[in-house]
């Protein structure tokens, strides 16, 4: 044997069973690349970036795209899409709004009554989706366009305007703020109570994904449907579960949007499904599925906050947003792709 056979056998069998290998096995790693890049960028380019309350700023515009963002993740990785999560928030807003206002109700049972509504939204699209076969982009599209009409609809209806009435003055509020919209002093530094049901949402994904059989059953979905029902995962459960998930993200998006102002305005939450899409796919989830993790959609929602954020404490123009949106956007996807071509090259 050669001594360069002798030595590429060598560095083979290291990166075999080195760390390299379940390293660069992780679909987060090109979003937390790119994180570390954005960071450092932006701390060079704007000096107010690295004070303790722009970064709890950050967070806290991470927050509200993260929330959404890993039950987005796990949908995708099961294969499937939600065009309708964007509105679905502000339906879940609107309907804790109205209830509690028109039936003089504490505003918990109105939030009682949006989450048992929005989880039947999101039960509503896994159902369709199991039943008719039909794409899951025309499935979602429909429900969007349902819910915006709806969402106007209604409020006209009920309220006369395109906003709800203000609850701030009902029973309950103060409470439910406390839970969905409040802020803690934490050393000084005030942290939205967001970033933790974000923390939490993680955590509890990452387990699910990792540590349980629901999630080798999302996995075994999102990469082959046909074979994963052959070894009797029950896909069609695991699917409507998964919508079910996006629902509940959006229902504790749409009480913090309520909470954070008192009203709602009937048109807010178009387009933000791609945002939360972006952010999944940027921490390393395939658009074909079987393939993600929670924490790489935190990592693309903290990049969503950080590029915000860093083009206002850098004074730029905001309108150069969706510029760095769209690169990198495509920068994580071909960082990802190098990836999984160097992971699948070291089995």
């Amino acid at each position: 044997m050669s001594a360069g056979t002798a030595g590429g056998s060598t560095e083979k069998t290291f990166l075999q069973s080195s760390p390299l290998r379940t390293l660069l096995g992780r679909p987060e790693l090109g979003s937390v690349v790119g994180a570390v890049a954005v960071f450092a960028f932006f701390a060079v380019a704007a000096d107010s970036f690295l004070r303790v309350s722009s970064l709890s700023t950050v967070l806290y515009a991470s927050s509200t795209i993260g929330i959404m963002a890993v039950p987005v993740a796990l949908l995708m990785i099961g294969g499937e899409f939600d065009l309708s999560a964007g509105v679905m928030v502000t339906s879940s807003a609107l309907i804790s709004s109205m209830f509690s206002y028109q039936m003089t109700a504490n505003v918990w049972a109105g939030v009682g009554v949006s989450l048992l509504a929005t989880l039947a939204i999101g039960a509503f699209n896994g159902f369709v989706l199991t039943r008719t076969r039909l794409p899951s982009f025309i499935i979602t599209l429909g429900t969007f366009l349902m819910l915006t009409g709806m969402n106007l609809g209604f409020t006209k209806l009920i309220d006369g305007t395109v906003s709800t009435k203000s609850i701030a003055d009902m029973e309950g509020f103060p409470t439910a703020r406390d839970v969905f919209a409040s802020t803690l002093t934490v050393g000084g530094v005030d942290v939205k109570v967001t970033i933790l049901w974000w923390f939490a949402l993680v955590a509890v994904a990452s387990w699910i994904l990792l540590r349980t059989r629901a999630g080798n059953w999302i996995f075994a979905v999102g990469g082959n449907r046909d074979a994963a029902r052959a070894v009797g995962v029950p896909v069609n459960r695991t699917r409507i579960g998964l919508y079910t998930g996006v629902a509940l993200g959006a229902w504790i998006s749409g009480q913090h949007l309520l909470f954070s102002y008192d009203v709602v305005q009937s048109g807010e939450g178009v387009g933000n499904e791609l945002t939360y899409i972006i952010a999944a796919v940027i921490g390393g989830c395939l658009i074909t599925g079987g393939y993600g993790s929670a924490i790489g959609s935190a990592v693309g929602a903290l990049l969503f906050g950080m590029t915000s954020k860093g083009i206002v404490f850098a004074e730029w123009n905001p309108d150069w947003f969706t510029f760095f949106l769209g690169a990198m956007l495509l920068l994580a996807t071909l960082l990802n792709a190098w990836v999984r071509k160097r992971a699948e090259a070291t089995k």
